[in-house]
């Protein structure tokens, strides 16, 4: 996400036999690669690197996967912070400008206020929020913490706007997140434009507000007390940008959206050859709750109540077996806050009730199960059904169950404490379920119209995973006919009309949907440096594809040099031709300094071009003058 300097790593990578690849692949995770790449990057830090780099030939298999091994070794040694700081200046091309500055001095410049040497505190706060980033962001603690050590004058009495502070507070107060903060003000997280995103989503939450389809659950009092009214919306990313609106700070209860969960914390801790020799991972086809078994005679997908009470039996007798019933509720209760960031997670002991009392379906598929010995030896079936009525008791918030859901959304890594809860595996399984069964007997439609995973309740949340992006989180108790939210189901809908999150979605040729993980400007910018890179280079066969894909050719930089400017300064003869008598690109146009084509080609000694060029200008003023007098 920085610019790092590949030069060293991709010719060292290529250099690698497909062994060696894959041994340094298969034992690097993101963040161990980010350092490897900064190492890479100075070559200072690990002398050892640095002359395996300096020195190798061709390696042969057995000593690549030596190299392999020693590299890895190298990276995964705690890091140096003054070392990261030196190497992420080096990284941002910092000392390109002052060789004494660091990544620090660089900001502070920025965000210095104008005649003076001090940084307004609330105008850099306001930057970092404008990002998505939050104060009780974990990642950011160290952050505020040294803001209260600093005792930067009387910040906890007055208005952030009004604090000003010098050079040397300012770098102890960013160094302790350097990379975080680097990253979000260059707007290098997965949403590069939030607040042109969250504008779009806020026009969503309102158009949904208006729907009032559906009616509350009703079948215990604690549901049917809760207000057809309220409406939350919250977003979670994969960097951890936050955005919230509506009713997303009121409890409700987890219900089915607990499934997929706790269904993942079975695979992490049983394997998926163990979890799914007693629950299949096919759609039903039929209601939720019905008295029904596959083939096999196993319950056809954890998504369904008689799933879900199986994946809770084998939460309960076989993973930990030696914890009291007590004991395993807090192993449980742990997981779910790790996967929720430390954020909201309650216990509804009132709902709990209600349910074990009025659960008959629930009751009857745990026999019925029983009577086709469904479940692992030594289950005890009330203890059981127990433990899954207090799992859907479990009580979150909109604000909550959106980190939750950017968890599944990061291969099983909370975004807010890069806790890694579970591992990608079991996060790919869990998606694949929810993708296909999240939402009830609307799964189907569900798939075909929005194309991603998802896990509704009778709460009235809806669970939505878009992967490697972000989760989101909707509340609204009124359900449609199946049991889902009907605003929630009207948002996922609107959502993907007008973002290309559908998972069949082609980023490319959809021009209709935003891509909201672009850039601002990276499309119409990406293609004028690819035009004018093309031009300079005199490669005619690009040019041509660009011409037959419909790009306009005359488009001009910031200094108002066009292709056929730079055509003509290097001399590619072919190139100039095909721009004037393909593409019309006109002949007359003028840079900032008022140079015209003609002007660089005879400014850089290219005769043929020039005579060609001043031909052409010739040609099309008596063809104009023509014109005229007709």
């Amino acid at each position: 996400q920085y610019k790092y300097k590949w030069s060293v790593f991709v010719e060292y990578f290529n250099m690698l036999p497909i062994l060696g690849r894959f041994l340094l692949l298969n034992h690097i995770n993101n963040k161990m690669l980010r350092r490897c790449f900064y190492t890479i990057s100075s070559g200072m830090k690990y002398p050892k690197l640095q002359f395996h780099f300096q020195n190798m030939s061709t390696p042969s298999i057995l000593h690549t996967a030596k190299y392999s091994r020693e590299m890895i070794e190298a990276v995964y040694a705690p890091p140096d912070a003054e070392f990261f700081k030196s190497v992420l200046t080096e990284v941002d091309h910092s000392r390109s400008f002052d060789s004494e500055k660091t990544t620090e001095d660089v900001w502070f410049e920025i965000f210095r206020e104008e005649g003076s040497q001090l940084v307004n505190v609330g105008k850099f706060l306001a930057a970092l929020q404008v990002t998505g980033l939050r104060k009780n962001d974990p990642r950011l603690k160290e952050f505020y913490s040294t803001m209260r050590k600093l005792k930067i004058s009387d910040y906890e009495d007055r208005p952030s706007e009004a604090v000003l502070i010098d050079r040397n507070s300012f770098k102890s107060l960013i160094s302790t997140n350097l990379e975080l903060i680097s990253q979000a003000l260059r707007h290098n997280f997965v949403i590069p434009d939030f607040p042109g995103f969250t504008t779009r989503i806020e026009e969503i939450f309102w158009k949904c507000k208006d729907n009032i389809s559906g009616h509350v659950a009703s079948y215990i009092p604690q549901l049917a007390r809760m207000s057809p009214d309220y409406w939350g919306v919250s977003v979670c990313t994969v960097d951890g940008q936050r955005f919230s609106l509506g009713d997303t700070n009121i409890p409700f209860t987890i219900q089915s959206c607990s499934k997929p969960l706790s269904y993942g914390i079975a695979l992490d801790n049983l394997g998926q050859q163990t979890v799914h020799q007693y629950v299949g991972h096919e759609p039903s086809g039929r209601i939720f709750n019905e008295l029904i078994l596959d083939n096999y005679k196993k319950p056809h997908n954890p998504m369904i109540n008689a799933g879900a009470i199986l994946v809770c039996s084998l939460l309960k007798t076989l993973v930990k077996p030696e914890l009291t019933a007590a004991e395993k509720f807090d192993f449980i209760m742990d997981y779910y806050k790790r996967l929720a960031g430390g954020e909201y997670l309650g216990f509804n002991n009132a709902t709990f009730l209600s349910e074990r009392e009025a659960a008959h379906r629930n009751y009857a598929l745990a026999h019925y199960m029983r009577e086709h010995n469904c479940y692992p030896p030594k289950t005890n079936l009330q203890e059981c059904l127990d433990f899954y009525f207090q799992i859907c008791s479990l009580e979150v918030s909109c604000e909550s169950m959106s980190v939750i859901a950017a968890t599944l959304a990061n291969s099983g890594v909370c975004p807010t404490t890069e806790d890694p809860v579970l591992f990608p595996d079991s996060i790919h399984d869990v998606l694949s379920l929810m993708h296909s069964c999240g939402m009830y007997d609307y799964s189907g439609q569900f798939a075909f119209k929005v194309g991603l995973p998802a896990k509704s309740g009778v709460c009235g949340g809806m669970l939505i995973v878009i992967p490697n992006v972000m989760g989101i989180c909707t509340w609204s108790p009124p359900l449609d006919q199946l049991g889902n939210s009907c605003r929630g189901v009207q948002f996922c809908e609107e959502m993907v009309r007008v973002f290309n999150f559908h998972r069949f979605d082609n980023h490319k040729h959809n021009s209709n949907k935003k891509d909201p993980q672009r850039h601002k400007y990276e499309t119409h910018g990406l293609n004028i440096v690819n035009l004018l890179f093309t031009a300079a280079r005199g490669d005619y066969a690009a040019l041509c594809r660009y011409r037959l894909s419909g790009m306009n050719m005359a488009l001009a930089d910031y200094d108002g040099r066009t292709s056929l400017h730079l055509a003509a300064a290097e001399g590619h003869y072919d190139c100039v031709v095909f721009l004037l008598e393909q593409c019309g690109v006109p002949i007359s146009s003028k840079d900032r300094w008022g140079k015209t084509a003609l002007d660089e080609a005879i400014f850089s000694g290219h005769n043929k071009v020039a005579q060609f060029l001043e031909d052409w200008e010739k040609n099309s003023s008596t063809e104009s003058e023509v014109k005229e007098m007709q």
